[in-house]
């Protein structure tokens, strides 16, 4: 039996805009195991976002719960919180997020060196990290002489360097043609299944 790595039990958010009250999420329930690989899908204004900020410990909810590994984020301190998004959760940005004055080794090192690794094992863990992702051949690389799906792959392997429980991602293919769209959205399957 798989292990429940996110569990929603009707979770509301609400946000006041002025005299207004908007309902981002109103009764979200679900949960998500170990392993799965899951796409939240919907109009633009229907709460994606939302629930990803969630999800990734950075918003709480109004009411409801909301569990990640098992742990209630409502109970949670921001310190808690932050240890539990850098040990538990790899992000992969739509827009990468990649430091322009690092290289790619350092870009993918900098997850672990917020844990207290210490540097030689950071220094093998990412090249570990960016070999699985076909790109050990341009670490002293920096972003900007990259192409987009490049640096798509390099923000994966900084998301999957902690080794993290979840991997989430905001729109990951949105900024790369198709071909190497769907060749990142099959590296991420591969990386579900394993």
């Amino acid at each position: 039996m798989s292990e429940t790595i996110i569990r929603m039990e009707n979770v509301t958010k609400l946000y006041e805009m002025g005299e207004s009250i908007v309902h981002a999420l109103r009764g979200i329930s679900f949960s998500i195991d170990q392993g799965e690989f899951v796409s939240i899908m919907g109009p633009s204004g229907s709460g994606k976002s939302t629930c990803m900020n969630m999800i990734g410990c950075l918003d709480r909810p109004t009411s409801g719960i909301l569990e990640i590994g098992g742990k209630e984020t409502a109970k949670m301190t921001e310190k808690e919180l932050a240890v539990l998004r850098n040990k538990t959760i790899g992000f992969v940005f739509q827009q990468y997020h990649l430091l322009p004055s690092m290289t790619i080794l350092e870009n993918v090192m900098l997850p672990l060196r917020y844990q207290g690794v210490e540097r030689a094992k950071r220094v093998a863990l990412a090249k570990e990290a960016l070999e699985l992702v076909d790109m050990g051949n341009r670490l002293s690389h920096r972003p900007n002489e990259l192409s987009g799906g490049q640096r798509q792959r390099v923000a994966i392997a900084r998301a999957l360097v902690t080794k993290p429980a979840l991997v989430l991602a905001d729109e990951p293919t949105a900024n790369l043609d198709s071909k190497t769209g769907d060749q990142i959205l099959s590296l991420m399957k591969d990386m579900s299944r394993e």
